[in-house]
């Protein structure tokens, strides 16, 4: 392979539009978050507070919220869209309110989203939209649908609701050109949420790449189901469109999997799962002209990969089917310098009132305390600048 390093430690460039004051209050926030014990107990205390009207939204917004959201509604994210677009980072409206469960929910969540994408039309500072299945379909039923199960009236009733509401959303995208995720969840109910996104790809990309699949490579069969989709979409004459993650659920996956006797459905080990996460990127170039992927990672590793492998192959570094994302408050370090080496970089910026947020905000914590080193390394970086400018 020939030497082609990107260098993710130039923490100048990736804090150049961090304040002194900015740069500091984010070090003692990831201070705090790098404490599992710390974490734990907030994530309680947080979720009490707010379940008893202790007036705690304030503190929450001015520190964890500001940190990882970009508002509690589309238009207070203005300023972080402005703000990233100036560093010609992308910016994906996440509304990332969890845990609904009634038909009004879902109908003002399908609106919701809706309004993110009609945000997007013409602001080439923002990319992509997205969207969860479960925002706007019961677990329940998408779990009958995973497993295949026949369904009665009053089930297939709510199907054809999750498949109308999908539709509205994916219709609304294509009639702008706005393309659009679809977000992986746990493997119980993926079955149902594949099974959708395939049909808005054959429905919707057929001259471009508008609705994008995600695919969780911890998962042991998704390689495999990567290359599957891809062959099926050449044959059925439209164009494949994924976004690679590495996976969210691990902890829930495995316990699930041993409460009730199957074999886990994701890798035993981070190595088997940086390993497919790679292969799926260098399986995704060898087709780039023909489907279109978003490698969505915090790794080093793999970030550099891509970079290499594109470099390699004289891939021009924007070129329309390959983009790269990042968590907004996260991996700064590699968003900041890709972007300023003309790369195609987004980050999804979550929003939403602070109450339904929570869930997102908490899972977050705890899926960053409990990855490998993730806090830790965000804490180097952040040291790294501090020092730099002579701060500390």
């Amino acid at each position: 392979m020939s030497e082609y390093r990107l260098n993710f430690q130039d923490t100048a460039t990736a804090f150049a539009d961090k304040s002194d004051s900015e740069l500091k209050e984010k070090y003692r926030l990831f201070k705090l978050l790098n404490s599992p014990f710390l974490n734990a107990i907030g994530a309680t205390a947080t979720r009490f507070a707010l379940s008893i009207g202790l007036p705690v939204e304030g503190l929450i917004k001015s520190t964890i919220f500001e940190q990882f959201c970009g508002g509690e509604s589309i238009d207070e994210c203005s300023d972080t869209v402005d703000r990233l677009g100036k560093a010609k980072i992308g910016t994906i409206l996440d509304y990332s309110v969890e845990g609904k469960s009634s038909e009004d929910d879902f109908d003002r969540t399908r609106d919701e989203i809706i309004k993110t994408i009609k945000r997007a039309k013409n602001d080439p500072d923002i990319p992509f939209a997205v969207f969860k299945v479960t925002g706007v379909a019961p677990l329940g039923t998408l779990e009958r649908l995973s497993k295949r199960k026949k369904l009665d009236a009053k089930s297939q009733a709510k199907c054809e609701r999750i498949y109308k509401r999908v539709g509205e959303i994916c219709e609304y995208a294509y009639s702008l050109g706005q393309p659009i995720f679809i977000d992986a969840e746990e493997s119980w109910i993926q079955d149902a949420i594949d099974r959708l996104a395939i049909d808005m790809m054959e429905k919707y990309n057929r001259e471009r790449a508008i609705v994008f699949n995600t695919l969780q490579m911890y998962r042991t069969d998704r390689l495999q189901f990567l290359k599957d989709s891809r062959r099926q979409a050449q044959l059925d004459g439209y164009i494949m469109a994924v976004k690679l993650v590495r996976g969210a659920y691990m902890e829930k996956e495995r316990e699930r999997a041993e409460e009730m006797g199957y074999p886990s459905p994701v890798f035993e080990t981070k190595a088997e799962t940086d390993a497919a996460f790679n292969d799926a990127i260098e399986y995704c170039l060898k087709h780039y002209n023909d489907m279109a992927f978003v490698a969505a990672t915090h790794n080093e590793a793999s970030t550099q990969f891509l970079a290499e492998k594109m470099h390699e192959l004289q891939i021009p570094h924007d070129h329309p089917n390959i983009f790269f994302s990042q968590l907004y408050g996260m991996g700064d370090n590699l968003s900041y310098v890709l972007a300023d080496k003309g790369y195609n970089v987004s980050k999804y910026v979550p929003y939403g009132p602070i109450a339904d947020a929570m869930p997102y905000l908490i899972r977050r914590a705890n899926e960053n305390s409990s990855a490998a080193g993730q806090v830790s390394r965000e804490l180097e970086m952040l040291g790294k600048e501090i020092k730099r400018r002579k701060l500390d």
